[in-house]
């Protein structure tokens, strides 16, 4: 691709390769430990199995700056309404907790979870309109005790 400056290239690619985003995320990690002083970014992941063993959902997530960030739950949706997702929830809340955090934010889409969530105690900060086209994102936090 074209010089940017210095010699320095630009190269797009939709190629998600974990060791590009390590190696992006670097001097951003590096910036803002100058700034914070500290990095107690820690991974917290639930793996839900069935009796076979496989994966079939669960809570992938991380703990860092005293915050539980929930980026993924699934429930199979056979399985929903069973106090799965609840349980899942609870254990990274309780986790969080032993590790410091003092609140957790997680994001979910309109036609996803946002009134399960509200029933464990999480409330909206922000939306995000048109995304996907035709509904919202929606941003939510809640204070962990």
């Amino acid at each position: 691709m074209d010089d940017v400056v210095g010699g320095l290239s630009l190269n797009l690619s939709d190629v998600a390769d974990e060791a590009v985003r390590l190696a992006i995320a670097a001097p951003l990690i590096r910036y803002n430990e100058s700034r914070v002083g500290f990095r107690d970014y820690k991974p917290l992941v639930i793996e839900l199995r069935n009796a076979e063993g496989a994966i079939v959902g669960g809570l992938w997530g991380a703990t860092g700056y005293g915050w539980l960030f929930v980026q993924l739950l699934a429930v199979p949706e056979d399985l929903h309404g069973h106090g799965i997702g609840r349980r899942l929830m609870q254990t990274a809340e309780a986790e969080a907790l032993s590790r410091g955090c003092h609140g957790a934010w997680l994001d979910t889409f309109e036609f996803q979870a946002r009134g399960f969530y509200e029933k464990l105690g999480y409330s909206c900060f922000a939306s995000l309109d048109e995304y996907p086209k035709g509904f919202s994102r929606f941003y939510m936090r809640m204070r962990l005790k």
